[in-house]
């Protein structure tokens, strides 16, 4: 069997489409539906009903779906069972969202590593959709995400709860006077809770999907974002960007999701050390956070009180 035939396949079947199939995988359409038919050829059954809406299951190709999952997760095991480099005995597979990784994956590694020397890792990136479908097909066998995916045989525990704060690359910014703010996709939930809060924010003309591109784009010129505070910490400290004190902040939550059939004392250390990595990042935001309460509370100090006589 064709492992790329496969993989082809619960591409089609995630996605519904031959054409954001072939985007995913970075080939041509005809490639994909070629790939289809193969498979389709070898089963002796077509897999899916096509339309211009997109493509659709078969109840052939639903019964394979699960065959498709089991071969591919074999295959991985087998593929990261025999890389595992000379001296090592174990190895996990670990994904994250890009800004999960500076500040929280990268030592959750180091932590495992020094806890289970034996124990080979390795890391992959991509957004939510990419590494969920990673974690299913056991390309990665835990992850680090903010809006993980409830699917078959996963996992998903609370890892870390972010504060979003607003900062500015300039001191004395305040939060009503905010025409060089950019909007970082933060996802629906805090879209909402601006709107409802800091309205005059919500028609940002300058916009950027990751947090760790706005970080790098406004700590180099004169403009406001919302970042976790966790990430801004360094910045603050080295006079490169600047809290704004009146701004309010929002909670952002990440979580850890695990495959179900992770070997039982990989998935412990995992847990253990991933709570350590936790407890002291915790830490450091709280310092940080008081830091800015203390900055909120002189600024009220600071406002003199308006009187209507």
């Amino acid at each position: 069997m064709d492992i790329t035939l496969i993989k082809t396949f619960l591409e089609v079947a995630n996605s519904g489409s031959f054409v954001a199939a072939c985007d995913r995988l970075f080939v041509t359409q005809s490639a994909v539906s070629l790939r289809i038919q193969r498979l389709e050829d070898s089963l002796g059954h077509p897999l899916f009903h096509r339309s211009k809406a997109g493509a659709i299951l078969t109840p052939a190709g639903e019964q394979f779906e699960r065959y498709a999952l089991s071969l591919l997760k074999l295959w991985e095991e087998a593929r990261q069972q025999i890389a595992i480099p000379e001296g090592y005995s174990r190895a996990i597979s670990i994904g994250a969202q890009y800004s999960l990784w500076p500040r929280l994956g990268f030592r959750w590694l180091d932590v495992m590593q020094t806890a289970m020397p034996e124990l080979s890792v390795h890391a992959e990136l991509g957004m939510a959709d990419r590494i969920t479908r990673f974690l299913v097909e056991g390309m990665v066998q835990a992850a680090l995400l903010y809006t993980p995916q409830l699917r078959p045989g996963l996992i998903v525990e609370p890892a870390l709860e972010d504060e979003l704060i607003l900062v500015a690359s300039y001191p004395d910014a305040t939060v009503d006077k905010q025409q060089d703010y950019v909007a970082v996709d933060w996802g629906p939930e805090f879209t909402h809770a601006l709107a409802i809060n800091l309205p005059h924010l919500t028609d940002s003309g300058r916009s950027m999907a990751l947090g760790a591109l706005a970080m790098e784009y406004v700590v180099n010129r004169h403009a406001t974002a919302y970042l976790p505070a966790r990430s801004v910490r360094r910045h603050v400290n080295a006079g490169k960007l600047h809290i704004v004190a009146d701004a309010p902040r929002f909670h952002y939550p990440s979580w850890v999701v695990y495959r179900d059939d992770l070997d039982a004392d990989i998935a412990e250390l995992a847990r253990s050390t991933l709570a350590e990595v936790v407890q002291a990042v915790d830490k450091e935001q709280e310092d940080l956070i008081t830091q800015i309460e203390t900055m909120e509370d002189y600024h009220t100090e600071q406002t003199p009180e308006i009187s209507n006589e």
